[in-house]
This record gives C-alpha cells, sequence and structure tokens, in this order.
C-alpha cells in the first residue's frame, strides 16, 4: 500500500460521493491511480453513483420554491432516468430541499468551472490590492491567488455549497446520497433564482 496525497483523495471523493477513508483505502490499494480507485470502489459496491452519472436524464420534475416573504423564488429542473423514479417521493423532496437552497444561497452557476472568467478576473483586481496592503511578498501571491480563486468559485457552484439543512454535506453529496438511494441518475439539469 502507498501513501496518497489528500488532494487525490479529495479529487476521488468528488468524482464517487464516496468518504475520504474509503477513497485513501481505494487510492492506497491502487497505488494512486484514479481510474483503478474507481474500479476497487465500483468492485466493493460503494461507487454505485459513479457508474450511474453517465446515463442520461430524460425524465424529472420542475419544482418551484417561494420563500414566506415572498422577495426570493427559485425553480430547479431535477432530471432522472424513469418517470417511475420522477414520481418517487424522496426525488421530490430532494428537488424541494434544492430549490429552497437555491433561493436561500443564491448560487450563480451549477459547477465551479462554469463561473463567468471576467468576474474571476476582477475578484483576482481586488484581492491583489488586499495582499500589497498587507505586505505580502509577492512570490507567495500566486498560491493565495489560486486559493482564494478556488475558494470563490466553489461559493458560487450550486454543487460545492454546503447544504442549508445539513452544512456538513455539499449539494453535490445530497444528489449523491439520493444516486445510490434510488438507484438510478439524478441531475440538475437548470435552475433560476429571482429576488426582489
Amino acid at each position: 500500500m502507498t501513501d496518497v496525497s489528500l488532494d487525490l483523495i479529495k479529487k476521488l471523493r468528488e468524482m464517487t460521493g464516496v468518504s475520504m477513508m474509503a477513497c485513501k483505502s481505494a487510492l492506497a490499494e491502487s497505488n494512486g491511480d484514479l481510474n483503478k480507485a474507481v474500479d476497487v470502489l465500483r468492485a466493493k459496491g460503494e461507487a454505485k453513483a459513479v457508474s450511474r452519472s453517465v446515463r442520461s436524464t430524460t425524465q424529472g420534475v420542475i419544482i418551484s420554491y417561494i420563500h414566506p416573504n415572498f422577495k426570493v423564488g427559485s425553480m430547479v429542473h431535477l432530471g432522472c432516468e424513469t418517470d417511475f423514479v420522477a414520481k418517487n417521493t424522496d426525488f421530490q423532496a430532494l428537488a424541494k430541499d434544492i430549490a429552497m437552497h437555491i433561493a436561500a444561497s443564491s448560487p450563480l452557476c451549477l459547477n465551479p468551472e462554469d463561473v463567468p472568467s471576467e468576474l474571476i478576473d476582477k475578484e483576482k483586481d481586488i484581492w491583489r490590492e488586499q495582499l500589497k496592503r498587507e505586505g505580502k511578498p509577492e512570490k507567495m501571491w500566486d498560491k493565495i491567488l489560486e486559493g482564494k480563486e478556488n475558494k470563490f468559485r466553489d461559493e458560487l457552484s450550486l454543487l460545492k455549497q454546503a447544504f442549508v439543512k445539513n452544512p456538513e454535506i455539499t449539494i453535490s453529496q445530497l444528489l449523491t446520497d439520493t444516486i445510490t438511494k434510488l438507484g438510478e441518475n439524478i441531475k440538475i439539469e437548470k435552475f433560476v433564482r429571482y429576488s426582489i
């Protein structure tokens, strides 16, 4: 068994939704090879969601949420593979929870890579000024800016946000848990948030 980096463990966890310990074990068993680690997890039955993630989601529901003050609302199109799952109460409850989360957390996009580059560039200018004022050594700026950018992207991305009803998990993990429970692929197809 080999030692594996925390970054590699996190990457496998993002790919599979499996626990950190299971990811660490699978990576050690596969000598740090991500693809082999996924196969190890599948063989153990722990990465069912990974194999389901490639299936198309042609069914689903559109759910809305309006905050009691009538000033904030959202809609989400949650896709699944079959109309049987679309009618499932757990699936519909998931869609309602995600719609409520969108209204509460105001995500800008679904994934971190979807955050517009213009917005990132504008923030980087601000961060550089802050680093300059704080007197941080310029040779450290690139590393600091990379960390700030990653955090900023995650904060604006629905899948990376901590779930408002359970901050211990992200929306991505919430989806993975439901995929595992219901046995088919589930995707957030589209979402929109309105506010006055």
